[in-house]
């Protein structure tokens, strides 16, 4: 386990700048968070790494990249299922170990710069928002080690929708927050499930995946 924590730790920050300007007409951005606006992937797939493994399963980096944008509940419902245990791992125990872990490293989390410089660019300007799959602790706490919780008034998580991505709930939930038409917002994504509730919505999604080099 130790050289899976240190693997993961000393994984570079991503610091490209970039130049962006949002689509012409856009009156609203909402940001999904991890893996977008915070380089938190990587710290993700240990902590569901480590906890599946505690269990005698395993996963790789193309079943959580599959899940990205989906709520720790479902990926720990797909863990187990994939994994066919009998009934004796249940998903509150994953969910639990995996944030165990997750925790540990948090205050490592850097922002992903391409994309918090058009937040930054924006605040003040256009109402924003974040919309994601994650739960409020962990994205508050995120936001927080960032620094960027300064820039979002609007935060929809997994605690306040009750369907999830690729249904377009969150986005719609935070377009009414921001009292924006959903025709005139952009969203910024990093998962093809996020794209596609983005664009279900009514909205343009932006794909910034290729706006920096993903280390897991």
């Amino acid at each position: 386990m130790t050289n899976l924590r240190n693997f993961f730790l000393n994984l570079p920050p991503h610091t490209k700048k970039m130049q962006y300007d949002i689509k012409p007409g856009i009156k609203g951005l909402i940001f999904d968070l991890d893996g977008t606006l915070a380089d938190t992937m990587p710290f993700h797939f240990r902590g569901w790494k480590i906890a599946s493994q505690k269990y005698g399963a395993d996963i790789d980096t193309a079943f959580l990249r599959k899940h990205t944008g989906s709520p720790g509940w479902f990926i720990a419902e797909e863990i187990i299922k994939k994994s066919k245990f009998k009934g004796n791992v249940t998903a509150d125990m994953l969910i639990e170990e995996k944030l165990t872990e997750f925790y540990k490293d948090q205050h490592l989390v850097k922002p992903i710069i391409p994309v918090a410089e058009i937040a930054k660019k924006y605040f003040g300007i256009l109402p924003m928002a974040v919309g994601t799959g994650g739960h409020r602790e962990a994205v508050e706490r995120t936001l927080q080690v960032t620094g960027l919780s300064k820039y979002f008034d609007i935060i929809v998580t997994a605690n306040d929708v009750t369907n999830f991505k690729p249904h377009p709930e969150t986005f719609l939930k935070c377009a009414e927050l921001m009292k924006i038409d959903p025709k005139f917002i952009e969203v910024f994504e990093d998962g093809d499930l996020g794209l596609e509730a983005a664009i279900s919505a009514g909205m343009i999604a932006t794909d910034v995946r290729s706006w920096y080099d993903s280390n897991w």
